[in-house]
């Protein structure tokens, strides 16, 4: 524990992860930043969770829709306690995730207005390529990880 600590706070002689560039750019104390990273993954995850449940009631799609979406906010707003906020902009609007940050946040936009505006054919396509897109965005944080489904998807299709 106390290796990950110091390569999480930069004093080991290693090469800086990006773990250990996030925690530069806080001013709060480790142990509070990986709190609050923990307790806001676990409410988006249970936004999410409660979202599905909901979709089965009569109407649901609706109830589905926006809690799917808050639950993928939380979730990723949780990873500006690690980084911070700055940094965390900076990082989605990097030229190898441009097009992905795109697609999520406007797939979040669209999923939100289909429910609202009563269109559940489209809230659910649109929660469908959220899903897609926000997977998408998750990989391009784990190097080579979108090469391999590429690779993957394509030897699958041949």
């Amino acid at each position: 524990m106390e290796k990950l600590r110091r390569v999480l706070s930069g004093q080991d002689d290693e090469e800086q992860g990006l773990t250990a560039q996030v925690l530069d750019s806080s001013s709060l104390s480790f142990s509070t930043r990986l709190k609050w990273f923990a307790i806001c993954f676990v409410c988006g995850v249970f936004f999410s969770i409660l979202g599905t449940g909901l979709l089965w009631l009569p109407g649901g799609i609706k109830l589905f829709a926006v809690f799917y979406t808050l639950g993928n906010l939380a979730a990723l707003a949780s990873t500006c306690f690690l980084m911070g906020p700055m940094k965390q902009l900076k990082k989605m609007f990097e030229t190898t995730r441009l097009l992905a940050t795109i697609l999520m946040l406007l797939c979040l936009v669209l999923t939100l207005c289909a429910a609202l505006w009563h269109k559940k054919g489209l809230a659910l396509l649109f929660c469908i390529l959220q899903f897609l897109s926000m997977t998408w965005y998750s990989l391009s944080y784990i190097p080579y990880a979108r090469d391999a489904v590429i690779k993957c998807c394509s030897s699958v299709l041949s």
